[in-house]
């Protein structure tokens, strides 16, 4: 395997790793999620941290596919 491809692979293993921290972290607030009421508003906590979490998972996913993006590019 050359330099390119052991640093593209340790690459795309970083970035899936990102990505699986961040779903860690939404995973996480799954339970206080499901145990709001609906009658009842949400706490500006509660709002700040699914921003914070929902926010990086969304960055981390999409610096995910934009790298496998342009590995499939560089196999065309």
């Amino acid at each position: 395997m050359t330099d390119l491809n052991e640093n593209e692979i340790e690459a795309l293993k970083a970035a899936v790793r990102g990505a699986i921290g961040t779903a860690s972290a939404l995973e996480a607030l799954r339970e206080n999620v499901m145990a709001l009421d609906p009658r009842a508003d949400i706490s500006t906590e509660d709002l700040e941290q699914l921003e914070r979490v929902t926010l990086a998972h969304a960055v981390s996913s999409q610096a995910l596919r934009g790298f496998v993006e342009s590995m499939r590019a560089r196999r065309a």
